[in-house]
């Protein structure tokens, strides 16, 4: 396949310990940034749909509404492509204790909220978008497969894609299989042209194999561990510095190379 060129417009990031991409720049400067709020402010979702939307919603349409945000551009025209290892899985779990317990009590509620896509319809929603919208899934590669995706669709259709990618810490027994310890969402808007607004050249490359991690700097050392949707901070890390390369799993046996260089 040949190389895969995009520019990123926009980047979006939030966790348990980071409010946004300005955050993670401060940490690795060797600052301590601010701690953000006890949960994604969501702000694009209207207040009724926030305070009942589940954590795996509002952690997805904060990091999405940062990108967008960043990048100047309008939600309601923005192909999106949104990844995830594992879901929701508190709902995941919920759902699996009341189907062995006490199947007809099983709320409609949750139940619509379980589905893999449910993150990507509340987004297009609230913001009134009409294009057209992926959801992806490749347990730990989901973010490289999603990346993929999102770049091919740039190029493919010439138009900017928004991508969004995030996971939530797991509940209950399903926590021991996945071993998702902490939330961690990220986000980027990607275009096929360079404009006023682009930060970054982006290239991808397909390498067979498997991918190797590519080492992180010290203040984020073993934040992949806990959460398959932080794959993206080698990338995020770059986007914060002076650019470089890294390689992400972008299937099983399947690498997907990133050579990233900033612009002024």
């Amino acid at each position: 396949m040949s190389a895969l060129r995009v520019h990123v417009e926009g980047v979006g990031l939030w966790s348990p310990a980071l409010a946004d991409f300005a955050a993670l720049r401060a940490l690795l400067a060797g600052t301590t940034p601010a701690p953000p709020p006890a949960r994604p402010p969501a702000a694009t979702l209207p207040p009724n749909e926030r305070r009942r939307a589940p954590e795996s919603v509002l952690l997805a349409v904060e990091a999405a509404g940062q990108a967008v945000t960043m990048s100047g551009r309008d939600a309601t025209t923005l192909a999106c492509v949104f990844a995830s290892a594992h879901g929701d899985q508190a709902i995941t779990d919920y759902m699996c204790a009341t189907l062995a317990q006490a199947p007809a009590e099983l709320s409609p509620t949750r139940f619509h909220n379980s589905v893999h896509n449910a993150a990507v319809g509340y987004w297009t929603i609230a913001s009134g978008c009409h294009a057209p919208s992926t959801a992806v899934c490749a347990q730990r590669a989901s973010f490289g497969a999603g990346l993929l995706e999102a770049a091919a669709q740039a190029l493919a259709e010439q138009r900017p894609v928004l991508l969004a990618c995030s996971d939530i810490a797991g509940s209950g027994p399903l926590a021991e299989i996945t071993g998702c310890r902490q939330s961690f969402g990220c986000a980027l808007v990607l275009a096929p042209q360079a404009g006023a607004a682009t930060l970054a050249r982006l290239e991808l490359g397909l390498q067979p194999g498997a991918a190797t991690d590519t080492p992180l700097p010290e203040p984020l050392a073993g934040w992949r561990d806990g959460n398959p949707s932080a794959a993206s901070l080698p990338l995020l890390a770059m986007l914060a510095g002076r650019g470089g390369r890294c390689t992400l799993a972008a299937a099983t046996g399947l690498g997907l190379q990133l050579d990233m260089e900033p612009v002024a």
